[in-house]
């Protein structure tokens, strides 16, 4: 069975991904071949100039002994042998006399017998023009010769210029092996960098693609199960990133797909019932007593159409950021006594009492006084339709720590810990058969666009959710009786 070609894409990363390390490995390697090697052969160049000046200068004393001396021409050379010897070194004594104010060099003597006839005396020629030692390398790579000159000063006259040379051809060949060596070294490396980069840049390739046809399949709706984490770097992070996007999408699109089914029940059943009622209204021999109750019915359900209206309309302010938010000094404990009244014909039915616990003094927010009562509505509402009739709710304003809050407590069964995660959630809701899921929601953006916060602890028999808001004056911290 043939392996998966990856995409074109894939492939392209793949080769970026090879060539990109075959070419660094190249780049390292000609920086090394064309700069260093050279740099290398010219250091050691160096180090062989010093070593021969240190030998010119402790081997040329019997030299400047006899400069001014008659000496026969077999003594000197004989003198001259010795000091080469000394100096590890071909000796050559040249004489210097001026010819149109240019030094002319004339050999008179060397250590050697015999001496090319092309020999170069540059080195010595600086050294008669400028009285001072001069020193360099000259010649071919393969023929290359390391050479001193010391000039010899008799009665402010350059009599003689003693030229030390020395052969670096030990020096080329050591260069021309480190060459060879680093050439051969950068072949076989530059090959290990290509398999090594290839294998590598497959292997990434392969993850690369593997999330790009995981994200194809969610952006066709089509989720799939998490992709396995099989490292800590970055596409290790990616990979986690990704399965959290596709667990967070899953759940959003499980929650919109309930939404529109609690949605689209809220408004069958309203409906439903309001032309059920009509149908029932059309008969002419209903009393008085029973078309009251109808009628009263039928405002109730229309009611509940304007309830999911409203909300409806909320979540699309919102989205679209076209909700204003006018803060002002604000007193919790008169709208929370206005929101409690409100809501007496509903808690009367509920059957558990509402009870309002508010402190003697104000309790000042710096807020927007509509939406907080909106807010206030949607957590008193909210207590009431989601507790067993009977079930006490109390409603409490405070101050505290520089805040001012707003809480509405119930002695129900409490909320569970999967769901008070999610309780904030658009479109979740855990009784689909009590609402639409946006109140909370709502809540909670309304809240935070005021720079305040709703919090719930919730336990069984106990369920609190308190809002926050700055209070308008942090330094009174007082609390509720």
């Amino acid at each position: 069975m043939m392996p998966p070609r990856l995409p074109a894409r894939a492939r392209s990363l793949k080769n970026k991904l090879t060539l990109t390390f075959g070419g660094i490995t190249a780049l390292a390697f000609a920086v090394i071949f064309f700069y260093v090697v050279p740099q290398l052969q010219s250091n050691l160049e160096s180090q062989r100039l010093g070593d021969l000046s240190r030998a010119a200068e402790a081997s040329s004393g019997p030299l400047e002994n006899v400069v001014d001396q008659n000496i026969e021409l077999d003594a000197l050379e004989a003198l001259v042998r010795t000091v080469g010897d000394n100096a590890d070194a071909q000796v050559t004594v040249l004489s210097t006399y001026s010819s149109d104010g240019r030094p002319v060099l004339n050999r008179v003597a060397d250590s050697l017998e015999t001496t090319p006839a092309d020999e170069d005396y540059t080195v010595a020629a600086r050294a008669a023009a400028s009285g001072r030692v001069a020193r360099g390398a000259s010649g071919e790579r393969d023929g290359r010769v390391a050479q001193v000159a010391r000039p010899i000063v008799v009665r402010g006259r350059i009599e003689w210029v003693v030229l030390y040379t020395r052969s670096l051809e030990d020096t080329s060949d050591s260069v021309a092996l480190v060459r060879a060596e680093v050439l051969g070294a950068g072949v076989v490396a530059l090959i290990v960098a290509l398999l090594g980069g290839y294998l590598l840049a497959h292997s990434l390739a392969r993850r690369v693609n593997r999330i790009e046809k995981a994200a194809g399949e969610v952006a066709a709706g089509n989720f799939i199960d998490p992709l396995p984490i099989d490292s800590s770097d970055e596409l290790g992070e990616l990979t986690r990133t990704f399965n959290e996007m596709q667990e967070q999408l899953a759940r959003v699109d499980r929650v919109r797909r309930e939404f529109i089914a609690n949605a689209s029940h809220e408004l069958r059943t309203p409906i439903f019932s309001l032309g059920g009622f009509l149908e029932l209204l059309e008969d002419e021999e209903l009393d008085d007593d029973t078309r009251r109750q109808f009628v009263r019915a039928m405002r109730e359900q229309i009611e509940r159409l304007q309830k999911l209206a409203v909300d409806l309309l909320d979540l699309s302010k919102l989205d679209a950021g076209s909700i204003e938010i006018n803060p002002e000094e604000t007193d919790l404990s008169e709208l929370a006594r206005d929101v409690a009244q409100e809501f007496t014909p509903a808690a009367a039915r509920h059957g558990g009492g509402l009870d309002v616990r508010l402190p003697t003094g104000r309790v000042e927010a710096w807020c927007d006084p509509q939406r907080v009562t909106q807010i206030m509505r949607i957590l008193v509402d909210n207590a009431l339709r989601h507790t067993p009739e009977g079930t006490p709710v109390t409603v409490i304003a405070n101050r505290d720590n520089g805040h001012a809050e707003f809480a509405v407590a119930d002695a129900g069964h409490g909320v569970d810990g999967a769901s008070a995660d999610q309780l904030f959630e658009r479109f979740y809701t855990a009784d689909a058969a009590r609402g639409s899921g946006l109140g909370l929601a709502i809540a909670r953006e309304l809240a935070e666009r005021m720079e305040g916060e709703i919090r719930l602890v919730s336990r069984p028999g106990s369920t609190v959710f308190t809002l926050a808001l700055p209070s308008a004056d942090p330094s009174n911290d007082g609390t509720a009786p």
